[in-house]
């Protein structure tokens, strides 16, 4: 004996809605907004070299030595936007060879640790590009 299965058209109509809706708010939970991990009232302005450059996404990462004072060096890291939205602005990983000097500005993390958000960097030939995506990010320091 076969069973057969039918879905009505109405049901089938409700499944491709509730797929629909779940696939369209699946990043929206992976992805966090600037608020979640940057202060806006904690601008930075580093200049640093350049360790490494992270092309990923859903936001690229450089990572930069900073002199301190007091002559000893942090390695910081400055979030920037996705791959494809730098490349657009012309940036690609290939403007940011390891032991370039870089000026970031940007806004600290909130844990305090050598993190931020980068909105723009400055490379050594006086190039300058807008590097944030978050979209309730500040577009520029203070």
């Amino acid at each position: 004996m076969q069973t057969r299965f039918t879905l009505s058209s109405s049901r089938l109509r409700a499944l491709a809605i509730v797929a629909l809706l779940a696939g369209a708010t699946a990043p929206a939970h992976a992805h966090h907004a600037f608020a979640a991990e940057f202060d806006a009232d904690q601008p930075i302005e580093l200049k640093g070299t350049i360790t490494k450059a992270k092309w990923v996404n859903p936001h690229s990462w450089l990572y930069f030595d900073v002199k301190n004072a007091d002559g000893s060096v942090t390695n910081w890291g400055a979030e920037f936007g996705t791959p494809l939205a730098l490349q657009q602005k012309g940036l690609t990983r290939t403007e940011l060879p390891v032991g370039s000097e870089v000026r970031i500005k940007g806004y600290r993390a909130k844990n305090g640790g050598p993190l931020g958000y980068a909105v723009s960097v400055t490379l050594a030939d006086g190039r300058n590009f807008f590097t944030g995506g978050a979209g309730d990010a500040p577009t520029a320091t203070r």
